[in-house]
């Protein structure tokens, strides 16, 4: 697709049908991935000059948009796909001049707000139905300035340890920082609440069935560690033997082998014995 303006930001909806793109001149494009062609678009989303992020609200049918307004306050839009033409939602953030980089869990709703040049990640909830934005604590606190940030696959955390999102923070002198969210919880059980199924590592179609038109929401696993050799896609469950297992087996092994080269000689078979 010619988006005729520098792109800032591309997402993919929740199926891989559409991409979504914020472009320089402050549109946000959406696009048929399949045929390149833009299916209806946001004009000006944000009145600011900064630069507009962009993401999919799962399969809400909604969008997140992050800017700046027109006074240069940054604000967080939400948007219904169905109708463009005025946002659901508007929630003024701060005063702050960072990009504003959303990155939102499907699976428990939340959004993570990180600010480019911020050291703090603020926590909100999306809620599909009015006011739509809900804050919740106060995130992470740090003076550390994030330059880039992305989130781990939720089959990469400590489900054990209520871990529900890590991001991994871009630093200009600090390097790659991990940072944990975790849900305080007292039971040392698996909290099925918190860690509903998730996308798995299974595809859920090849890429010749997309360009044919195949449209598949993710395929899913089951977080909880006792059913991890009982995944529908994610095969058995690997049997790791000891040595001194080993060893027991080799012995009973050459015993019975022992065993019955005596009968052969019994039998007056013969045999090769080496």
């Amino acid at each position: 697709s010619d988006m005729q303006y520098l792109c800032q930001d591309i997402v993919w909806d929740y199926k891989g049908d559409n991409y979504a793109a914020s472009c320089k001149d402050k549109t946000v494009r959406f696009v048929d991935a399949r045929t390149a062609t833009e299916t209806f678009r946001i004009a000006e989303a944000h009145d600011g000059v900064k630069g507009v992020k962009v993401v999919y609200l799962g399969e809400s049918g909604k969008v997140l948009t992050t800017g700046h307004s027109r006074q240069s306050g940054r604000e967080v839009k939400i948007w219904d796909l169905n109708k463009l033409d005025k946002p659901l939602c508007v929630e003024k953030i701060d005063t702050a001049a960072g990009v504003l980089m959303p990155m939102y869990d499907v699976d428990t709703n939340v959004i993570y707000l990180c600010g480019k040049g911020d050291g703090n990640i603020r926590t909100c909830e999306f809620e599909d139905k009015k006011p739509y934005f809900h804050r919740l604590n106060d995130g992470f606190r740090s003076t550390t300035a994030l330059k880039g940030v992305c989130m781990v696959p939720k089959r990469g955390l400590d489900v054990m340890a209520c871990e529900s999102a890590r991001l991994l923070k871009v630093t200009n002198e600090a390097g790659v920082q991990p940072l944990s969210f975790v849900v305080p919880r007292k039971s040392d059980a698996f909290q099925p609440d918190i860690f509903p199924e998730t996308a798995s590592y299974v595809p859920a179609h090849s890429a010749e069935e997309w360009m044919d038109g195949s449209s598949k929401a993710p395929e899913t696993m089951n977080l909880n560690p006792a059913l991890a050799g009982n995944q529908q896609n994610g095969g058995k469950k690997k049997r790791f033997t000891t040595v001194s297992t080993l060893s027991q087996d080799l012995k009973r092994a050459e015993e019975r082998i022992k065993y019955l080269e005596g009968k052969l000689d019994e039998a007056g078979i013969s045999y090769n014995k080496e």
